[in-house]
């Protein structure tokens, strides 16, 4: 795909939706940010400026890139307008199967033919939304990562439902905003690298619950021995508990499988409201920031 013949429509204003879409008009693609939420748009507004203010603050980014990626991105509460033109329309609403099927029915009565329709979501594969879409060749996940300005890997997944052309073009866009994609030839829950993440999860939680030594003393092992730069249970409280506890929940859905559903202490913390960095405590308690 190409910045200056192709325009790119992103379908929810949450923080992936707000951050995919900034990225794709700092690369040069005319963008357009949906949510039927005014109020939504209004804070993607205001986190993509706080992001960018700090970016501009250590020198990051110059301002006249800054302003030109806000001159191609447009908000938007019309669905229809959104995605009439659109070239590639992602959805990154709610980890909700309902909700995406009927968004997509939606975007797909308004997509031209030829646009590439793509789920952000890496616990909701496209063949179960495919038969919302008029001709489902086209559609794919597409799958980001938290947060979106600054990770470099997209998934693109192919289901059985998915073209070799649709893939390919997917790459082609994913290579056309400077990020690494790494291909899928067939779905499978969680993708490659929240299984993997999801494996380090459950073993850290497992350990916690067991008595085998405090969540800070895990984080710190896995930071010092392994030399990533976060602990589980940080990385946890930064995506978000509830986030963690609702892939779960689809997980333990998923296989048929009760075992893989939340642990008793994801449980507990999304109970509580205790949901990591966004409210303020998750496992570890934050001080919001001035």
């Amino acid at each position: 795909m190409n910045p200056a013949e192709s325009s790119v429509a992103i379908c929810g204003a949450g923080t992936m939706g707000a951050q995919i879409a900034f990225h794709c008009a700092l690369k040069g693609y005319t963008v357009t940010l949906y949510d039927i939420n005014t109020d939504q748009l209004d804070r993607a507004d205001s986190l993509l400026h706080e992001l960018m203010d700090k970016k501009l603050a250590k020198g990051k980014i110059t301002q006249d890139e800054v302003d030109q990626a806000f001159a191609r991105l447009k908000y938007e509460t019309s669905l229809e307008e959104t995605c009439s033109n659109a070239s590639l329309i992602i959805e990154a609403i709610i980890e909700d199967l309902q909700a995406k099927k009927k968004l997509f029915s939606e975007i797909s009565s308004y997509a031209p033919k030829e646009a590439i329709l793509a789920t952000n979501s890496s616990s909701i594969v496209s063949s179960k939304l495919a038969s919302e879409v008029h001709h489902p060749s086209r559609l794919c996940n597409i799958h980001f990562f938290n947060p979106a300005l600054v990770l470099p890997l997209v998934e693109v997944v192919k289901g059985d439902h998915t073209s070799e052309d649709t893939v390919d073009r997917a790459i082609e866009f994913v290579e056309s905003i400077d990020k690494t994609p790494v291909r899928l030839e067939k779905e499978i829950f969680g993708f490659i690298t929240n299984r993997i993440l999801a494996a380090i999860f459950d073993e850290a939680i497992s350990l916690y619950e067991n008595g085998i030594a405090d969540f800070k003393q895990i984080d710190t092992a896995v930071k010092a021995g392994l030399n990533h730069p976060l602990g589980p249970f940080e990385l946890l409280d930064l995506t978000g508990i509830d986030v963690n506890y609702g892939i779960k929940v689809l997980e333990a859905e998923d296989s048929g499988d009760p075992s893989k559903g939340p642990s008793q202490t994801l449980t507990r913390l999304y109970q509580e409201g205790r949901l990591g960095r966004k409210s303020g405590q998750g496992f570890y308690v934050y001080e919001k920031e001035k």
